[in-house]
């Protein structure tokens, strides 16, 4: 059984990092640190020996730019002391069989750097990008997720259904056209869809769907399934008094299940 080692990257107004490494640890991963973008870009620390990577939400430079529009710069661009591009490192986690969880800004990240959705194979390519929501304000709140059985992403593996929060201002889902949507559905990289928490229906209406996202989807996977995004926050949900609705008994099921199907996945390697 392979050990879970999880890597959380923080820095440039990320402030999610330590609620992001608490719920890995619940999740059963052996070993979680937390280092900062610049530590990496110095050549302090280095992806090497992790099989998990995080890249949690917050206010990544304050959304100037574009939502993670400036950190994805950062990363295409930024070499370590060697000269060697510090997204190889990226490139070499991910072809050696690390998964990858990007949460919020994390998300708007994997996007801009083209990691997600990677229609075809096509990795770090940009297809999709994420703009204001249809509300115009931030949203933060709860909301109601479904997640596609026929997704192969292996954080969801086993869920149906899940009641998270939401905390942005950017989530609606731009696909670079028409033809991008149709390849999202048709090879099941929509892996969780807002829902009408009445109906269980996927939804397009506010409020339900937070941002007015195309099929209400709330998060992408890539071909291998390894990589997941998602705009709402599962580590936020990782224990049952996180829920407005403990004190009733209504416990949903943990966002703690996202991570521990990133978790499961190494350990059966």
């Amino acid at each position: 059984m392979a050990r879970v080692k999880v890597l959380v990257i923080t820095g440039y107004g990320t402030n999610c990092e330590h609620e992001s490494a608490h719920a890995a640890k619940k999740a059963g991963a052996d070993e979680v640190d937390i280092t900062y973008f610049s530590d990496l870009a110095a050549g302090k620390k280095t992806l090497e020996g992790y099989n998990f990577l995080i890249f949690p939400g917050g206010f990544l430079d304050g959304d100037d730019l574009g939502a993670a529009q400036a950190a994805a710069l950062r990363w295409k661009h930024a070499h370590t002391a060697d000269g060697t591009p510090l997204v190889d490192q990226i490139k070499k986690f991910f072809e050696d069989g690390g998964v990858i969880l990007g949460i919020c800004n994390g998300f708007q990240l994997l996007v801009k750097l083209g990691l997600l959705p990677a229609v075809g194979g096509e990795y770090f390519t940009r297809q999709v990008s994420l703009s204001y929501n249809d509300s115009a304000k931030y949203e933060d709140r709860w909301v109601h997720l479904k997640a596609n059985p026929d997704s192969p992403c292996v954080f969801t593996k086993g869920i149906e259904t899940l009641n998270v929060p939401v905390r942005h201002g950017e989530g609606k889902i731009i696909p670079a056209d028409d033809a991008m949507l149709e390849k999202i559905v048709e090879n099941n990289l929509h892996a969780v869809q807002y829902i009408d928490p009445e109906s269980g229906e996927v939804t397009m209406d506010y409020p339900a769907n937070p941002n007015g996202s195309p099929l209400g989807i709330a998060g992408l996977t890539d071909p291998t399934g390894r990589i997941l995004g998602l705009m709402p926050h599962p580590e936020a949900y990782n224990h049952p008094t996180n829920h407005p609705k403990w004190t009733r008994g209504d416990i949903p099921t943990l966002g703690l299940a996202l991570l521990e199907g990133g978790v499961n996945y190494i350990k059966s390697l």
